[in-house]
């Protein structure tokens, strides 16, 4: 089964460009963890321009450097790669069929217009993405949740649109509009697709178990993204709640979203398509952030998982979400779960 994330499905609404030289090398905003510091450095985006500058104006530019300013752009350790010199490594392996791919002796030097950017980008999030679930427990006191190599393909492919395939356990992204490998919540996105899939083969297989996987990558592509920032001492400069404001500058209107995780949709507004009825469910499961806190939130949503069947809907999801959360924490937290999904009017909630 293919996870497809479409874009430019929003009303068009494409802003004036602010265009900026990138003159020199980039520097970080700040340095990687001291854990990281002999790990190859890369540079990268974080999480994408439009969060690093608070600019809803910016625009794609053709993969144009001056485009993005360079206080965009942050230099980050590349960890857990392997000896061979390219971006593979412990939970990420990427490859390129159409360019050149890129070398780790050289990631802390390629700009946007390189689409070997975009590799070190997928590299380095896919990892980023995976260390935050092994913080989490996962992998080690709770059962692995995708811990293994993840492979990423980026190969010029010209449709605005990137996917997770489990045919070949691999992610895919588009170069239609803004290159989706240059926005990490969309990298991050398509990893929760494959995370899924290794939780639950065939996950996705009725209409709501695919809007609950498309919710999951929604949010895990904003959980990571906050995550990196404490990690790194970097500020976020635009509303947390708006999942890919980088990759949707070409068809939304500002502030860009591509959706949002904090918005007022209930069960009644279901219409049949994953991607809008999955902001029912990545609603609920923001509320659970905000209740219970990122770690403990997190370890029950995605724990919860585990108890999923491919074709798992709402209502049954919710049921073993508070479950999993009396089991883990006890009764006070299972309440504020249940009380998220309630507010979401779930049916059996």
């Amino acid at each position: 089964m293919t996870r497809r994330t479409p874009r430019g499905m929003l009303a068009a609404a494409t802003a004036t460009a602010a265009l900026f030289s990138l003159a020199g090398p980039a520097t970080a905003q700040s340095s990687a963890p001291a854990a990281g510091s002999t790990a190859p450095q890369g540079r990268i985006f974080m999480v994408n321009p439009v969060q690093a500058t608070g600019d809803q104006a910016l625009t794609d530019g053709k993969d144009a450097d001056a485009a993005v300013p360079v206080t965009a752009y942050a230099l980050a350790a590349l960890r857990n790669l392997d000896a061979g010199g390219g971006l593979h490594g412990r939970w990420a392996s990427v490859r390129s069929d159409t360019g050149p791919s890129a070398k780790t002796g050289d990631a802390a030097g390629y700009t946007r217009h390189d689409d070997r950017f975009e590799q070190v980008m997928a590299y380095f999030w896919v990892n980023e993405a995976q260390e935050y679930l092994q913080s989490l427990g996962f992998g080690s006191e709770l059962p692995g949740a995708n811990d293994r190599v993840q492979p990423v393909r980026i190969n010029q492919w010209g449709a605005d649109n990137s996917f997770f395939t489990d045919k070949k356990d691999e992610i895919r992204f588009g170069k239609g509009g803004v290159d989706d490998a240059e926005d990490a919540e969309v990298i991050v996105h398509e990893y929760g697709h494959a995370v899924h899939e290794a939780q639950v083969p065939g996950f996705g297989a009725s209409p709501e178990a695919g809007a609950i996987g498309e919710a999951f990558g929604d949010y895990l592509a904003v959980a990571v993204g906050e995550h990196a920032g404490a990690r790194y001492g970097w500020t976020r400069r635009t509303d947390l709640a708006c999942v890919a404001d980088w990759d949707s500058t070409g068809y939304s209107g500002a502030p860009h979203c591509l959706r949002r995780i904090d918005g007022t949709k209930v069960y009644a507004d279901r219409v049949g398509e994953v991607h809008a009825d999955g902001e029912i469910w990545s609603r609920a499961l923001f509320d659970i952030r905000g209740a219970l806190g990122a770690r403990t939130a997190d370890r029950i949503i995605v724990n919860a998982q585990f108890g999923f069947a491919p074709g798992t809907g709402f209502a049954d999801a919710a049921r073993t979400t508070v479950a999993t959360a009396e089991r883990m924490y006890g009764a006070a937290a299972a309440q504020q779960v249940r009380a998220a999904f309630a507010a979401r009017q779930i049916p059996g909630i």
